[in-house]
């Protein structure tokens, strides 16, 4: 047997349990890359050594130049946009772990570059590179998740992986803060070495993830029945009528599925094609504006610029670095929340308390900041309420927003294009983060802490958002969620729609029960099976 059938066949050698873990652990490391690179660039800007190789400011690393910082942290996320649809587009077609490997590729390539900036064009063109593999890493790694997850827990499954999003922005500061002390924050390893490290869990991914099978909705969908049939009896620990049911409805999903271009992305958009499944245009942009809203919660200044708004409460460098990092960490905590309950309350229900939470502790953090502004020498008092808002922000925003807005995208598209589909969603957070990350250096500059009341009042307007036009879809199958979109783009007739789909597929299985199969066929599955529309 050679090398690569060895590891093709290594998750054979695994139980159901340890296999779905593997799967978990892998998906974890490569949203570690992505929270790490959305983190690291805190630190960097941070390094006087930095500021003078790029020419961003003063000798002794004051930032003089913020649109040009803005300009470097931001083109990131054109290279996300990019790399998530031409990503997903791969992925739907070469499969979804050999999408993470190429992935992997850029990721790790882009983050070499980096850590070897000689430049501001040199940067510009690394972070392009780095945002094109990061891209196509979190557009994948929610889809492989969601497909191979059962209906109950495909919300705490991704919730537990996006742990990894906090754990890697989180070990970007730490990292950042212990760096701070060689050679008083002054040497260039600083923020070459922060920059460095984002290869570490690249390099992992292409030394691991091709021991993995790939999901059995996508091996359906590419006419592989019998694999997808294996693949999906040993994820869930074995064949039963569940599984046979669950095998059915995915059958019928790939028999009406057909492949879509890059060039159909637009088309989508502008929702002139239909074809694939009925009223893709409007999932595409709840995708993508389910992203946008979720940047501007506020979080993006947080933990982007965190060191700023701790420099205005009054603190010390090393104490803004330190605070940074805790700030940072507690969004793990709240992200374990969050996989606790999104499968339990829905998808809806947090995103509109969590809204409703963040307005109210971005109201409070700027009435604090701006009592602060009016009189300084209340400032050393005001400090510490002010931080514990900040840090009460990240813990409601990982238990609501921050899993939910990356689920959803992932539940809501036929199989045949679901990678793709997420493109859609992740081109909403590479413009979201993007957006803010360019112009929340000039916001703080100009007016300073009042930008959270701009952010209070957002968030109270994504609660009506959310109730009119997104979609329940806890506690139920990738497939069935595809009756939702036959008709109205409001929640009331979606869920309308899905109960009377739900009944027209109880009658069928009764059906099915009473006079068996229509055809069925040696490897198990029912070809002439039709999923009710």
């Amino acid at each position: 047997m050679t090398i690569l059938q060895s590891r093709k066949a290594f998750w054979k050698k695994l139980s159901p349990g340890q296999l779905n873990v593997t799967i978990q652990a892998f998906s974890l490391v490569a949203i570690f890359f992505e929270g790490y690179d959305q983190g690291v660039m805190g630190g960097v800007n941070a390094a006087p050594n930095y500021v003078r190789e790029v020419n961003l400011g003063l000798s002794d690393g004051t930032v003089t130049n913020e649109t040009k910082q803005g300009g470097i942290v931001s083109i990131y996320y054109l290279g996300c946009i990019v790399g998530c649809f031409l990503g997903g587009w791969a992925a739907d077609r070469i499969g979804r772990i050999n999408g993470l490997f190429i992935a992997a590729i850029f990721a790790l390539i882009g983050g070499a570059l980096q850590a070897a900036t000689q430049s501001a064009d040199f940067i510009l063109v690394a972070r392009v590179v780095t945002g094109l593999g990061t891209g196509a890493l979190t557009g994948i790694t929610p889809v492989l998740i969601s497909e191979v997850s059962d209906s109950k827990h495909r919300g705490g499954f991704l919730g537990y992986v996006f742990i990894a999003n906090y754990l890697g922005i989180s070990v970007a500061y730490w990292l950042n803060f212990g760096l701070a002390f060689v050679d008083d924050g002054n040497s260039a390893v600083r923020w070459r070495f922060l920059l460095a490290f984002q290869c570490v869990p690249a390099l992992i991914l292409l030394a691991g993830i091709k021991m993995l099978p790939d999901s059995p909705r996508y091996l359906a969908s590419v006419g592989r029945m019998d694999e997808a049939k294996s693949v999906l009896t040993y994820l869930r620990g074995g064949n039963n009528d569940e599984v046979e049911y669950e095998f059915k409805m995915i059958l019928a999903s790939a028999e009406e599925a057909t492949k879509t271009s890059p060039v159909e992305f637009v088309k989508i958009a502008l929702g002139l094609d239909n074809q694939k499944a009925s009223h893709l245009g409007r999932r595409a942009w709840l995708s993508i504006w389910l992203q946008i809203m979720a940047s501007w919660t506020g979080i993006t200044a947080v933990t982007a610029y965190s060191p700023v708004l701790l420099s205005q409460a009054g603190y010390s460098e090393i104490k803004q670095n330190g605070l940074a990092g805790g700030l940072n960490t507690i969004g793990i905590v709240g992200t374990i929340i969050s996989a606790q309950i999104v499968d339990r309350l829905g998808r809806r229900v947090c995103l509109m308390y969590g809204s409703l939470g963040l307005a109210a502790v971005n109201l409070i953090a700027a009435s604090l900041y701006e009592a602060s502004r009016h009189d300084p020498s209340l400032a050393s008092n005001i400090a510490p309420a002010a931080v514990t808002m900040l840090f009460l922000f990240n813990l409601f925003y990982a238990a609501t927003w921050g899993t939910v807005a990356f689920l959803l995208p992932t539940e809501i598209f036929p199989s045949s294009m679901r990678a793709q589909g997420n493109g859609f969603g992740i081109t909403g957070w590479a413009i979201g983060v993007g957006w803010t990350v360019l112009v929340n250096p000039i916001m703080f500059a100009n007016i300073q802490s009042r930008t959270y009341f701009l952010f209070a009042g957002l968030n109270l307007l994504w609660i009506p958002i959310v109730y009119l036009f997104y979609p329940e879809t806890k506690d139920r199958s990738l497939e069935s969620i595809e009756s939702m979109f036959s008709g109205s783009p409001f929640h009331r007739q979606m869920e309308k729609a899905y109960r009377a789909n739900a009944e027209a597929m109880d009658e069928e299985s009764k059906l099915d029960d009473e006079s068996g199969p229509q055809k069925e066929v040696e490897s198990g599955h029912f070809a002439e099976y039709r999923f009710s529309k």
